[in-house]
């Protein structure tokens, strides 16, 4: 069995993540960490009463190591890689959900903060599987993708070499509310989502960057990306519409299909996609509509899950030689 740390198991994806590993039948969890520690899991999840009881720890990096193999790290921005940086130190492998590796150094300064483990950031390996998969595989680092940006890129890095670079794509992102996390927003209050839709950070958001720089680095060309992300009225959930011009006349369809072919957790759909469909799973659904070289490619997941907590579990069963959709939630919740 592999030991398992939790850190920053207080939110949406913390709790996520321990639902996950605890059903998981490879993964033991053995440290359940916040920064304050110091209560039983079912007061901080009422949830898991009579499911999983134990103690929530005071996040320490040197009691971790003496009993885990493996930390996902589901900590905001810059906490994450003080820790990482230890934990790595220390012989833990990292699964990190927070920002910090995902982007080149030059970028997450722009956006984010002055980066203080450069040396890992130059190690790190992009967590989408699609991808990735050999160097996930033989790395000690994972840096999990966003959720836009997961949404986003699978939607269109099967079209990479076909995007016209001399038109800007348009991303036009829909997200449930706990998205936004559990810390209470005016955003998210209930009176402010409740039967709304509304545009926020539009053009300047911060996975603009992280959807651009994955697509640049894949096909070294330079595109012009327009990320528009909105809230809706709904807990979970994420549909993310695309926008493209391609350089020749392709039968986008089958250039999707042959694409994703062989992955476990993105299907080609018939119709335009929908959230209920991937709610409490791991599946990417993809839809794609042409006209001429005008493409729509449309994307749905579950925010939560694959665009954080089982996607960082698929990553941690490459780690490890593990079967990719070992413990993985596959059945969507549905009606």
């Amino acid at each position: 069995m592999v030991r398992v740390a939790i850190i920053g198991a207080s939110g949406y994806t913390g709790i996520e993540l321990i639902k996950i590993i605890h059903m998981h039948p490879k993964f033991e969890l053995v440290y359940i960490g916040t920064s304050e520690g110091g209560e039983q899991l079912s007061q901080m999840h009422p949830s898991l009463l009579r499911i999983l009881e134990c103690n929530v720890e005071k996040s320490e990096a040197k009691q971790i190591a003496k009993v885990a193999d493996l930390a996902f790290l589901a900590l905001p921005h810059k906490a994450a890689m003080g820790f990482a940086k230890q934990l790595l130190a220390l012989g833990v492998k990292v699964i990190d959900l927070s920002a910090d590796y995902r982007l080149s150094l030059e970028n997450y300064e722009a956006h984010y903060c002055e980066h203080e483990d450069v040396a890992n950031l130059k190690k790190a390996v992009y967590g989408l599987p699609e991808i990735n998969k050999e160097d996930i595989a033989k790395t000690s680092l994972v840096a999990n993708p966003g959720c836009y940006p997961t949404a986003s890129l699978l939607g269109l890095l099967p079209f990479s070499g076909y995007i016209d670079e001399q038109f800007p794509i348009f991303i036009d992102a829909k997200s449930g509310v706990s998205g936004a996390g559990k810390k209470p927003s005016v955003s998210a209050h209930f009176a402010t989502i409740n039967e709304n839709i509304f545009a926020y950070n539009p053009m300047k958001h911060r996975h603009e960057p992280e959807i651009k720089e994955k697509l640049e680095l894949l096909t070294c060309k330079s595109f012009e990306v327009n990320f528009i992300p909105h809230l809706i009225p709904v807990t979970r959930g994420m549909l993310v519409s695309l926008y493209f011009k391609t350089n020749a006349h392709i039968d986008a369809k089958a250039v999707l299909k042959n694409f994703y072919k062989d992955a476990t957790f993105v299907r080609v759909r018939e119709n335009p996609v929908d959230i209920k469909s991937t709610n409490g799973t791991n599946f990417c659904d993809i839809f794609v509509s042409q006209n001429g070289t005008s493409v729509f490619v449309s994307s749905s997941i579950d925010n939560l899950l694959r665009g954080a907590s089982s996607q960082a579990v698929v990553n941690a069963n490459l780690m490890y030689g593990f079967a990719e959709d070992l413990g993985i939630p596959i059945l969507a919740n549905v009606p």
